[in-house]
Parts: structure tokens; sequence; C-alpha cells
């Protein structure tokens, strides 16, 4: 389905004309930081497959630390190993008993380890909606690959879940990271086994192919991804298995009896129609979605620190990370979309600082591809 298809038939939603007028401009930080991304290297990275593969090849020279940095105060952090993996716990330092847990799966295009920008967004999660965060540091690509990684993810899930009693599990990741947690949980439903609370989704990489039409229009503007190397990366995480395998591309498996689902994404990201088409997915088989597609938005945009990325922290650590309450928004009827900020439209609050544009360079590209 197009791009202009799909916009097209959201306005018949019920409340659709209201949500596109109150859908605000970008604030003059997120301009800024769109102007910028053009600047740095980000994109270069990406466009081509030798890109990809050099960059990957430096990173076998030199691996990259995974190490925790940058939480910020009142943050504890312990590490454990589960599976073979490196597993951290970050948890308020005030104390955590009955608190509920998040699970994070860092982006990275499956090439690039957890950053800290993650880091500094694990804090911030760990302290403001007082949860334990439970960060793998999953094995990368081409070392290892979705055959392995899914599977091995869906694990660990399944142990938290067993583990973690009464309390609420909330999975949350970030472009890949939010692939896979896709994945899992669709792995998880197909073996009988228990959902999480919700499935928060910043920006997902739900189709490795790539392959809509309108994308390449969409790489044009998008100021940080470009197709050549999300392909490549897609098929170097692959391995034997076909891009287009629902490990490698959940939005090819079944969306039946999954968890809720909160969904960030931007429209300067040309994966942002797999979001939209995801959704539609998800609907017609009963599982609730929230979807938050923002105007002249780019890739991860929810963890950036701009007015629009703070507002939607803020949404999920108020409502999708606590017990049942949602302080941002209604329920929505079951086929309509936000297209519109979590915030209401109010996005000179909270404020922002213009300096905050200079944090961008501490953003490593794997965090934004």
């Amino acid at each position: 389905m197009s791009v202009a298809k799909m916009l097209s038939s959201l306005q018949f939603c019920p409340d659709f004309g209201a949500l596109r007028r109150g859908d605000p401009a970008p604030s003059l930080q997120s301009r800024c930081f769109n102007a910028l991304l053009r600047q740095l290297p980000f994109k270069q990275q990406l466009a081509s497959a030798e890109a990809v593969q050099a960059h990957v090849q430096k990173l076998a020279l030199q691996p990259a630390s995974y190490e925790p940095t940058g939480l910020g105060r009142g943050v504890e952090v312990t590490l454990t190993k589960m599976g073979g993996w490196p597993v951290y716990y970050t948890a308020p330092s005030s104390g955590h008993e009955g608190c509920n847990h998040v699970m994070f799966l860092h982006g990275g295009g499956f090439i690039n380890e957890i950053v800290p920008a993650h880091w500094r967004f694990i804090g911030e999660m760990t302290r403001k909606a007082r949860v334990v965060c439970v960060v793998p540091i999953y094995p990368l690509a081409p070392r290892a690959t979705a055959k392995e990684i899914v599977p091995a993810t869906a694990e660990l899930l399944r142990m938290l879940l067993e583990d973690a009693g009464s309390a609420k599990v909330t999975v949350v990741g970030n472009s890949a990271g939010a692939g896979l947690a896709l994945a899992a949980c669709q792995w998880l439903r197909d073996r009988g086994h228990r959902q999480p609370a919700r499935l928060v989704l910043i920006s997902p990489a739900a189709d490795a192919t790539v392959s809509r039409p309108e994308q390449v229009a969409l790489a044009a503007r998008d100021p940080i991804q470009d197709i050549p190397g999300i392909v490549e990366a897609g098929r170097l995480y692959a391995g034997e298995l076909d891009v287009g395998h629902p490990f490698v591309s959940p939005l090819n498996g079944a969306f039946r009896a999954l968890a809720p689902m909160t969904i960030f994404s931007g429209t300067r990201d040309l994966l942002y129609p797999d979001s939209v088409d995801l959704v539609e997915r998800a609907r017609a088989v009963g599982v609730a979605v929230e979807l938050h597609l923002l105007r002249d938005q780019p890739h991860n945009y929810a963890l950036m620190p701009t007015p629009e990325g703070r507002c939607a922290c803020a949404h999920f650590a108020r409502g999708s990370l606590k017990e049942g309450r949602d302080h941002c928004h209604r329920a929505r009827r079951p086929n309509e979309v936000a297209l519109s900020s979590p915030c209401g439209g109010r996005m000179g609050a909270p404020p922002g600082r213009f300096l905050d544009v200079v944090i961008l360079r501490a953003y490593a590209w794997p965090l934004i591809s």
C-alpha cells in the first residue's frame, strides 16, 4: 500500500480532521536537529553496501564498548549473564521493591553496539518511571544472526515474565531493537507463552526489504538513513534466512494475540510507512495500538533531546510503563490514528533548551540508524 493511499484512508477516521489541524509544526530545536543531522556523517555511512561492510570490518577489529555510561544519579546497575549474553539491570537507588519491569532492546541496525545515548534514555526511564530496566547485550551481525538472536531474546523475555510475578513487564525497543521486540513477542505467542503488558516501539525497523516504491522519495528527505545501507545491514542480520522472514522483517509475521502497542514515528523517517502498515495489520486482528506519528520528525525522534522527544518519553513514562493509566490520552476508537503530538499539540511544553542541540554530537550513528 502506498503512503498516499494510507494517508488518504486515514481521512475516514472519526477524528482525523481535528487531529490533523492540531498536528503541530516541528519545534525550533527539532528543525535545528534536522538541519544538523544532514551535516553529520550518519547518512553517508548508510549510502552503500560497501560503506556498511567497511564499518562492520572496522568494528570487528576494534569492538565498541557496551558498558553503561551516562545513566545519571539515582540509578544503580548490576551485571549478570543469561544464555551467555551480558545482561544489565538498572534500578532506582532509593529501592525497587514492587517496581515494574522494562526490557530495553537497543537499535543500531544489528551491526552496532548499544551507545551512551541509549544508556541516558535507560537512566531516564529508571529514574522517572521508577522501573527496573533489563538490558540484554545481544551479539551483533554478522557474527550472530536473526536465527539465533530472536529465539534467545524471546527466551530471556519469557524468563523475565516468569520472574516478575505480579509486576508489569513492558518491552521497549528503538529502531532495530523495536523490530527485535516485535519478532520476539511473535515467537512467544507461537509457542503459547505469555505476552508482556505492552510493546513500546520507537521508529521500528519492521521490514528489512525496504521495498516500497515511495521509500525512494522518502529517503531523499530522511536526514539520517539511506536505503542501500539498511538493506545490507538486514542481509547481514538475516544470515541464511530470507530478508523477508518474520525474524528479520516482523511486519511479515502474524499479529493476532500480541501485546498492546504504543508506536512512535515521524514523517522524515523513511521507515514510517511500515509503522502505519503495522498499525493497520495489528488492529485488523484486534490488537490495541496507539500510533504517535509526528510531522517532520526524524528516525528515533522519541529518544532525542527536543521538546518532541521529551514529550514522547514523558508520555510513556507516565502511562505505558505504569499501572494501566494513561495521563495523556483518552482511549482511542479501534480505527483511530493519532497523527499528532503525544502532548496534545502543545509542543511548547515541556520547554526545551536550545543548547540541547549540541547534545546531538553525543548521539553515535548506531542510535539513529
